[in-house]
């Protein structure tokens, strides 16, 4: 396995936000190290939905094709208010190489993402987590525990993760994209500010006894949100949002359980819930539910971090930012930041760039941001926009699977200038 005692650029978490980066710098020439706290990529977890723009990244990485052969392409999203279909954007429409969006497994996109890294040579090291970091003149010294796990108990052990030893790594530069509970951004003592109240959800991923489509269908009545995206001809994922929000602790961990949680015929509180859910929300959707695939009650908070990152240690994706799951936004986003990020880094390691692009980075996306969660002006419509679009711009801003000019131009699509 690769040394982590001495690196150019350590990134901390093994999400797709971080294997990017971590790709992105190595096709580059830069020397990067991964570590995460887990023990492998995810059985399965709440992103499913590629952007356009994530899709390029992708490409610009080698690995786009390989994606669209695994996933669900999505060329419309049409929106709804009970059994009413209000209004839809084309992503069709959009400029590029890659205009809709693709539902895969943010399982299967991290297998593939690894796969790629081990191709190039970088080896993530599981069951790693930061521990301590110190500034210096040079970059920054990480203190690195190493992790193990013992069992306790007779019959049934129960067991624990353990500090097995502790490393000292040097690295010219640290990437924290270690999601919404970032161990880099606690170190660093950057706090979120809150854009709103805590959204918690209810998510269910099915298998439907009928076709599920080409489209991604949101639904917006007065008080919630929810969502449909299709992720194969018969297999589909809805999120419903619950009100009121419970206050939660920290966002949870991705389950790293390789088997399906599946629904037993004996437990049937839960089908009843998702059957209730699409009789109130979604009248419209008629298709039978075969099976229950896994099921999950997920709170989201969104917020912002009030700095990206300061010297020699920086954030991207959940770990800077956090949004509901309508529009799949803080992960994408995430795609471009670290894109971003890596080109900078290697513009300062490779080619003698100024540390002040670093300010540039912090500015430009915290400014995207603050925008898509309101911190500045709101978002109007214009006089073409439906009475309907009109009442709801600004929740649309964010069920929207699209970002940059991409998002802008979906919008005037309905009226809604951003």
């Amino acid at each position: 396995m690769s040394n982590i005692a001495q690196t150019e650029v350590l990134v901390t978490g093994a999400g797709p936000v971080g294997m990017l980066a971590a790709l992105l710098l190595k096709q580059d020439g830069i020397n990067a190290q991964i570590i995460d706290q887990e023990c492998r990529t995810a059985g399965h977890s709440y992103s499913c939905a590629l952007h356009p723009r994530s899709l390029e990244v992708l490409h610009q990485a080698g690995l786009a094709h390989e994606a669209i052969k695994l996933g669900q392409r999505v060329a419309t999203v049409g929106f709804y208010e009970g059994s009413k279909r209000q209004a839809e954007v084309r992503l069709s429409e959009l400029p590029g190489e890659f205009p809709f969006a693709l539902v895969l497994d943010q399982s299967a996109l991290e297998n593939l993402l690894e796969r790629k890294l081990q191709q190039a040579g970088v080896n993530i090291h599981w069951l790693h987590r930061l521990a301590g970091l110190e500034m210096t003149e040079k970059g920054s010294v990480a203190t690195i525990e190493k992790l193990g796990t013992t069992g306790k108990g007779y019959s049934v052990p129960d067991f624990e993760t353990v500090v097995v030893k502790c490393l000292p790594a040097r690295a010219q530069f640290i990437i924290g994209a270690d999601g919404s509970n970032s161990l880099l951004r606690r170190r660093l003592g950057i706090r979120f500010a809150r854009a709103g109240a805590p959204q918690h959800f209810a998510v269910y991923e099915i298998e439907a006894g009928g076709l599920c489509g080409h489209e991604a269908r949101v639904v917006l009545d007065d008080n919630t949100a929810s969502v449909l995206w299709p992720l194969s001809d018969t297999r589909c994922r809805w999120s419903f949002q619950v009100n009121p929000a419970k206050v939660g602790g920290d966002f949870p961990q991705k389950d790293r359980d390789r088997l399906q949680m599946v629904e037993s015929p004996g437990e049937q509180d839960n089908l009843h819930q998702l059957r209730r859910f699409l009789n109130d929300r979604a009248p419209w959707f008629q298709n039978s539910i075969q099976e229950v695939v896994w099921s999950a009650d997920v709170q989201f908070e969104p917020r912002l971090a009030r700095q990206f990152g300061r010297d020699f240690c920086w954030l991207a994706g959940d770990a800077a930012h956090q949004t509901g799951p309508v529009g799949m936004q803080s992960m994408n986003i995430g795609f471009r930041e670290a894109a971003d990020l890596a080109r900078v880094l290697t513009q300062i390691l490779r080619k003698s760039g100024s540390t002040d692009l670093l300010k540039g980075y912090d500015h430009a996306h915290r400014g995207e941001w603050q925008r898509l969660l309101e911190f500045k002006a709101g978002t109007p419509a214009t006089d073409s926009a439906a009475e309907w679009v009109r009442q709801r711009a600004a929740r649309i801003v964010g069920s929207i699977p699209a970002s940059g000019s991409d998002l802008t131009c979906l919008l005037k699509q309905l009226g809604i200038n951003f």
